[in-house]
């Protein structure tokens, strides 16, 4: 193979996240919705709800989301503070036992400029992580790899949120 030959990685599934039309208010939407398994809803507590992030920085990717449209934290009343930070816990729970993630980086990108995809509704992302998951796809292809599908492991997590609350 001559070295300055690119390969190429398929990964078709992506074009969802490129596509023109996509719902902008997908958080507001999973937020009043009653068919958590069609928003990938994990969990929700009074004013606050877990969803998977459609389009991962890692498999498990999860995002503690106030059911109120918001976009500082200023505005999240004590309750809201509360729950987001009880979910993120919750989250961490669901992913050591349903993927055995090791660790996790837990944030908000609050504002276009700071990294957020969606900047009129805060959310609190779950990233679970493994000691040596760095590899040189990202580095190298500016890819990474998912080993398992969303609608695969929102059952493995709903099932183990569902056994351990019994």
């Amino acid at each position: 193979m001559d070295p300055h030959e690119l390969s190429a990685l398929w990964s078709p599934w992506r074009v969802e996240y490129f596509k023109a039309g996509a719902t902008p208010d997908f958080l507001l939407e999973a937020a009043r919705t009653t068919d958590d398994a069609a928003h990938l809803v994990v969990a929700r507590r009074a004013h606050t709800f877990l969803i998977m992030n459609r389009y991962p920085y890692a498999v498990g990717h999860l995002m503690a989301v106030p059911c109120r449209k918001i976009n500082d934290l200023a505005l999240l009343t004590d309750a809201e503070k509360l729950e987001l930070w009880e979910l993120a816990e919750h989250a961490q729970t669901l992913l050591r036992e349903t993927i055995r993630a090791q660790g996790f980086n837990v944030g908000l990108n609050l504002g276009k400029c700071a990294g957020a995809g969606v900047v009129d509704h805060l959310h609190l992302h779950i990233v679970p992580r493994w000691e040596g998951d760095n590899n040189f796809m990202p580095v190298l292809a500016d890819t990474r790899i998912l080993p398992e599908a969303l609608d695969s492991l929102y059952e493995k997590l709903v099932a183990t949120r569902d056994r351990l609350t019994t």
